[in-house]
């Protein structure tokens, strides 16, 4: 073992195999009840050289004061807003997101779902069980192929499910405020640069791929929702609070938006929520578009050998 034996606590789900290793080199505390248990959380963080959690655990505020001795905060994902980044950087601590570990699995929930919700025929299990025979009501279902996928956001995530919708037929366009037209990921990927309002106008399909920050906060409002292309289909698997679940719900009742899938919520876990009762065409997931079984191997094994590389430099 090189230097000296650490300590590492781990707040919430990691990969039996990435806790193994960890455990080969250094003192690891392994319990997901953990970040639900805010005074012993905060209690074992004063001991912990390292921090490694998901989405729920909040690393701000109490339990960023408690973490005394931590030099690396390692995430189990990408997003980064629970975590006061800045707060850790003044205490001289190194944080750490899964960067492009779990992009597959995002980006085929989103083709999955656009396609579920273009067809609109995989809800009808319970009525040809019972008898019934809905084919003329389920004949209109819409193809992928020929239709046009907007990227909102065009990281890692949002180039590899452009590359996925080419190869089923698909247009893609995306817009992204940090790039311009010229940035090569829009070549490389074949995909269309648009400004925001252009790419709501013309997509068939609405791909959400981008952080939690002022400036995307409420960004899919009641009017933006309501200049999306008649018929279009939303998914977000982003971070609630960029789409105002409401002006969903409503668009879905009148039959102004064709679609919809949600797996990021305003508020986590999500509440019983009247204005979701009797949508059309909506899927509802609990965040987890990027978790997979080999997500969540590349995940955990990908932050245990970067955590394992920031305590023994």
């Amino acid at each position: 073992m090189a230097g000296i034996m650490k300590r590492i606590v781990i707040a919430e789900f990691m990969d039996a195999a990435a806790v193994a290793q960890l455990r080969e080199r250094h003192d690891v505390l392994h319990d997901v009840a953990l970040v639900d248990d805010g005074a012993r959380l905060y209690k074992e963080a004063k001991w912990a050289h390292a921090l490694i959690v998901r989405n729920r655990t909040q690393v701000r505020g109490e339990l960023l004061d408690a973490l005394t001795q931590c030099t690396v905060v390692g995430r189990l994902g990408v997003g980064l807003d629970n975590i006061d980044v800045a707060g850790c950087e003044a205490r001289g601590i190194r944080v750490i997101p899964a960067t492009g570990a779990n992009a597959l699995s995002v980006a085929e929930y989103v083709i999955a779902s656009a396609m579920m919700l273009l067809r609109g025929a995989y809800g009808s299990t319970a009525a040809v069980a019972a008898g019934r025979w809905p084919r003329n009501a389920l004949s209109n279902g819409r193809e992928l192929a020929g239709k046009t996928l907007g990227l909102v956001g065009f990281g890692a995530i949002g180039q590899l499910t452009a590359r996925l919708a080419q190869a089923l037929g698909m247009r893609t366009v995306a817009f992204d405020a940090m790039m311009d037209g010229s940035h090569p990921a829009f070549g490389a990927t074949g995909t269309q640069p648009l400004g925001l309002d252009a790419l709501v106008a013309q997509a068939d399909v609405v791909s959400l791929h981008v952080p939690l920050v002022d400036g995307t906060r409420n960004l899919f409002h009641a009017a933006r929702i309501a200049a999306m292309k008649g018929g279009a289909v939303l998914v977000n698997t982003s971070r609630g609070g960029i789409v105002d679940e409401a002006a969903v719900a409503l668009a879905l009742r009148e039959g102004r938006l064709g679609g919809a899938a949600l797996d990021v919520f305003e508020a986590e876990p999500l509440a019983a929520s009247p204005h979701f009762d009797g949508c059309p065409n909506l899927l509802l997931t609990p965040h987890i578009a990027g978790v997979t079984a080999e997500s969540n191997e590349r995940v955990s094994s990908l932050i245990a050998q970067k955590v394992l590389e920031a305590l023994e430099p």
